[in-house]
């Protein structure tokens, strides 16, 4: 990546990464369930949606958090 694109992103980033990013405690991952919950509700199961890629990502952000510090009993 040229640094022009990152030159593009880093403004974008800057907001976007408020919502999306590594989880490190509870609070992070509340707010990313709260998300993907949201995402559900638009994207559904329309894998063509433009906000697809982004629910996927979330719910890997989610995955990797419960797989590190959730017990497996408590996961629904």
């Amino acid at each position: 990546m040229s640094a022009v694109y990152l030159e593009q992103i880093t403004p974008v980033w800057n907001n976007f990464s408020k919502f999306v990013h590594v989880l490190h405690n509870e609070h992070d991952y509340q707010h990313a369930v709260e998300l993907l919950d949201n995402l559900i509700d638009v994207v559904g199961e329309n894998e063509q949606h433009p906000l697809a890629s982004l629910m996927e990502l979330v719910g890997v952000l989610i995955e990797q958090y419960e797989d590190a510090y959730v017990p497996e009993i408590t996961r629904m």
